[in-house]
């Protein structure tokens, strides 16, 4: 059997050089023979306050150059299992959100003929829900894992019903994700409404508000959410501002007392088992963030979402 594509080392060739994909893995031009592809979305028209994220994608890939191929501390080893390459980036219309939903969603359906577990690189957040319309069409409503500041589930934006900020409203409308098996972490800030959260509880969703999860650990919520969900089709969606800009400054919209970057990977490294057929990492944005820190936990975060992919060996 061939061996699976390695990243290359970084006692093989300095981390400051070498191909610009993540993990400086292969990038592929066909999907054949590969379990996990990684897809960049660079896109930030549907955003509200601050852009940038359409330079997230190539950010994270150069942050990514540090990441070595085993998880030292859970003993997983993705690269020993999981064929992985990095296919590139999808070419959005920089002057048309709702043609660049259109494109992503049509794209998505052409990677998921594939056995392939597609990881997004964002990209502002309005991407998962054409990436949401492709999953459903193939796996049917999925359970929903949705880590953020922001619940997402404004009506409209601006008049414009398909933006970042209304992902998750048009979800559930539309019947792509399962209602009952939907979780949401990390939510608080202001709102403009007092039912901003509680509607979409009454959905059903499940909510654990930032302050509830204060100086605590989130192992045990990974694990909870692990085991209501099963073995269903799963779809993980990380904003990086469900962080505190502390450690993720570089966002479009931060939020204060956020998750800290350890209780965040708890919360991924609890949800291993989980039947997980897609995710992405959103809302990086690199020109408000100048060290560079949130790529870096960005690009690290999606590493550790990679040790919780199924079929995964641990060592």
């Amino acid at each position: 059997m061939t061996k699976p594509n390695q990243p290359i080392s970084g006692n093989d060739l300095a981390r400051f050089s070498g191909p610009s994909t993540f993990m400086r893995l292969p990038q592929a031009a066909s999907l054949d023979g590969l379990d996990v592809a990684f897809v960049g979305i660079p896109m930030d028209i549907g955003t509200s306050w601050r852009s940038g994220t359409r330079f997230g994608p190539r950010q994270i890939r150069a942050e990514s150059a540090m990441i070595r191929p085993y998880h030292i501390q859970t003993g997983a080893a993705p690269f020993d299992s999981l064929n992985m390459a990095d296919i590139g980036d999808l070419a959005i219309n920089t002057f048309s959100l709702a043609d660049s939903l259109r494109i992503i969603a049509e794209s998505y359906d052409a990677i998921l003929k594939h056995s392939v577990v597609p990881v997004a690189l964002g990209g502002d957040h309005s991407i998962t829900l054409p990436i949401l319309r492709a999953i459903a069409r193939k796996h049917g409503p999925v359970a929903l894992v949705h880590i953020d500041a922001h619940a997402d589930v404004n009506d409209e934006m601006f008049g414009e019903k398909e933006t970042h900020g209304t992902v998750f409203r048009r979800a559930y409308e539309e019947g792509l994700i399962d209602p009952e098996h939907t979780y949401q972490v990390g939510l608080r800030g202001t709102g403009y409404l007092a039912t901003d959260f509680s509607e979409p509880q009454s959905w059903g969703f499940q909510i654990w508000q930032a302050p509830d999860l204060w100086h605590r650990s989130l192992a045990g919520l990974g694990a909870e959410i692990r085991r209501d969900i099963g073995n269903r089709p799963t779809y993980v969606t990380y904003d990086i501002d469900s962080l505190d800009p502390a450690y993720a400054p570089g966002t479009g919209t931060p939020e204060i007392g956020g998750l800290t970057t350890a209780q965040a990977m708890e919360l991924i490294r609890g949800l291993r088992g989980l039947n997980i057929i897609g995710c992405d990492m959103v809302e990086v944005s690199p020109p408000y963030d100048t060290t560079g820190n949130t790529a870096l936990t960005a690009a690290n975060l999606v590493f550790e979402l990679l040790c919780v992919l199924p079929g995964v060996t641990y060592r």
